[in-house]
């Protein structure tokens, strides 16, 4: 595991680096790497990149499926290197963005919060770690890299420290297309979230290998499903445009293989964009309809009967007193999860790391969450559920790869070399 001391170390070296050169012009490199760490307040994935002229890391907490990058420019954003984007550029291709005065306008978002504002869509020099999939390369930059200022207004609720947020999702301008674009390499990006607040995960833009202490190779096999596009987006603001939020088939739900009862309308996109399953960074635990949660809790809970209900402990409601458990490598022993796909034999299974949740000492508790009735989304996958797993996302292919847990491979999302230089 990347301790603490070691990675703050590396983040010192690099902003040394940054303090006295200039970012390396290497001839488009196969793969960038970042890393991106559990924030323990907040319970938010964050990143960092340098910006500006001269350069400046900035903290960001990370959207999967958000549409681009955005930043603070209101509070000290200095820089040599800027430039406002016309309202001709190619950059300028969304729906619904604005032109004043000739710039190109959007509104970034901060799906935290669910707050948001508008602003001018601007290019600037980013600087990110190339790699070789095993450790971290030279630094690499963007000479105008595009992305959209924000405001304090909608900084709320975000980590502390951070000044904007970093969207993976399926647009032209978000940071895995802009990436592919500048280093010609494809269009794929993986997560691999770690359930350290101490010690980071990591995420890899372009090809493998994604190799983890001790040399573990995470980057096959992979198990391999459609991504979805969601022709709506049915977010605040964006009515009208399709969605860039990563969305995944789950054709039925089982506990220790027995399927759930459940309205399996609920699991599809109906024409206005509502229902289905989306992967999400912006919530820290699955967030289920209520009668999907419903038959999900009272088929887990049942296979608990044996063990202490404790107080709930919010936001779950199942919770138990944590010596009742047996440990395993995967976490304590508690039923298996079995999302199922496409097919029968396309199966993403949780075990105990990522089902059950640490909620204070002593108590565990089910890490899923009620979302009511006629939400908009059916369920949101999120970030506990990942955690440990990698996944790569394919835009070229629209497809989403993913792992069995890293625990298996007696390695985790936390053990990627950030120390050593290729």
């Amino acid at each position: 595991m990347a301790s603490t001391s070691h990675f703050s170390l590396f983040l010192f070296s690099l902003l040394l680096l940054l303090a006295t050169t200039s970012p390396a012009t290497a001839k488009n490199p196969s793969a960038l790497v970042l890393p991106v760490t559990k924030d323990a307040s907040t319970l938010q994935y964050v990143t960092q990149v340098a910006q500006r002229t001269p350069l400046v890391p900035i903290k960001l907490t990370v959207d999967i499926g958000s549409r681009f990058m955005w930043v603070d420019c209101e509070q000290g954003y200095n820089s040599t290197s800027d430039r406002k984007v016309r309202c001709s550029s190619p950059i300028c291709q969304f729906q619904l963005h604005g032109c004043g005065g000739n710039i190109c306008s959007l509104g970034p978002d901060n799906r935290v919060s669910n707050t948001g504002t508008g602003g001018d869509v601007v290019t600037d020099v980013l600087a990110v770690q190339s790699t070789d999939g095993s450790n971290p390369g030279p630094i690499v930059s963007i000479r105008r890299f595009p992305f959209v200022c924000g405001n304090a207004f909608v900084l709320q609720g975000l980590a502390s420290g951070v000044t904007g947020m970093a969207g993976l999702g399926i647009t032209n301008i978000s940071l895995p297309a802009q990436f592919a674009s500048a280093f010609k390499f494809p269009n794929k990006f993986a997560l691999c979230l770690s359930s350290s607040t101490n010690s980071p995960g990591v995420i890899f833009f372009g090809n493998g290998p994604y190799v983890l202490l001790p040399n573990v190779d995470v980057s096959e096999p992979l198990v391999y499903t459609p991504l979805i596009k969601n022709p709506v987006n049915t977010a605040s603001g964006f009515l009208g445009e399709a969605s860039t939020d990563y969305f995944i088939g789950i054709k039925s739900i089982k506990i220790n293989g027995k399927a759930l009862p459940i309205n399996k309308t609920l699991l599809a996109i109906s024409e206005e964009g509502k229902g289905g399953t989306m992967i999400s960074t912006v919530h820290p635990y699955t967030v289920m309809e209520t009668s999907i949660y419903k038959a999900f809790t009272s088929t887990f809970v049942k296979q608990l009967a044996g063990v202490t209900r404790v107080a709930a402990v919010a936001p779950f409601e199942f919770c138990y007193n944590a010596k009742g458990f047996v440990s395993t490598r995967l976490g304590v022993g508690v039923p298996q999860i079995d999302l199922v796909l496409q097919s029968k034999s396309v199966v993403w299974s949780m075990f105990g790391a990522n089902s059950m949740v640490e909620a204070r000492e002593g108590v565990l508790c089910l890490g899923f969450v009620d979302g009511g009735v006629d939400p908009t989304t059916s369920i949101f996958i999120g970030g506990h559920q990942m955690e440990n797993v990698i996944m790569q996302f394919d835009l070229e292919k629209l497809r989403l790869g993913f792992s069995n847990s890293l625990l298996f491979r007696r390695t985790t999302c936390a053990n990627f070399n950030f120390t050593s230089n290729a």
